[in-house]
């Protein structure tokens, strides 16, 4: 079945698929936020990164928990979807020699990863509810209410600084 490692037959299939989805996206951007705090330049932005990357290791946590409560060992399987958007942020990133443009550049690929998680989790909090998995439910809520506080903090920096001092760069 494409992309799937074994075929999906129920909602509790793709949702525990969808769980492992999640699981290796959120362990792969522990990876990447490392290189988006060392390539920052805005102070505020680093910060953030830092922040966030707590909060990331915080979430697998979260996950784990999830994994646990459903009677599953913790297990990743690969997510193409934040493979790309990881991907194409070290390209961008590598491509911008300024730095107020290199940070608006790294703002804009950290909102892209917050956004497909926005998506994901929105997606398992649905089915955990119409699953009757309660207790995964707050679990992965207290998740997406972080990812939502992110994207708007990103917003919020990228409109009031960021996005300014790189319009100005390039005038």
């Amino acid at each position: 079945m494409g992309l799937f490692t074994k075929d999906i037959e129920t909602l509790d299939d793709l949702f525990l698929h969808q769980l492992q989805d999640i699981y290796y996206a959120e362990n792969q951007i522990t990876k990447a936020l490392p290189k988006m705090i060392e390539k920052a330049t805005a102070v505020e932005l680093k910060q953030g990164f830092e922040t966030h990357l707590r909060e990331t290791e915080g979430q697998i946590a979260r996950l784990e928990q999830a994994f646990e409560a459903l009677g599953q060992k913790p297990k990743a399987v690969t997510c193409p979807a934040i493979d790309g958007i990881i991907k194409e942020a070290n390209e961008v990133a590598g491509e911008v020699a300024d730095k107020s443009v290199l940070d608006a550049a790294l703002i804009a690929s950290a909102q892209a990863v917050e956004h497909y998680e926005i998506t994901r989790y929105g997606t398992l909090i649905a089915w955990a509810k119409q699953l009757g998995h309660t207790q995964v439910v707050s679990l992965l809520q207290a998740t997406l209410d972080e990812e939502k506080a992110t994207d708007d903090k990103l917003t919020t920096m990228a409109e009031s600084t960021t996005n300014r001092k790189a319009e100005l760069a390039s005038a």
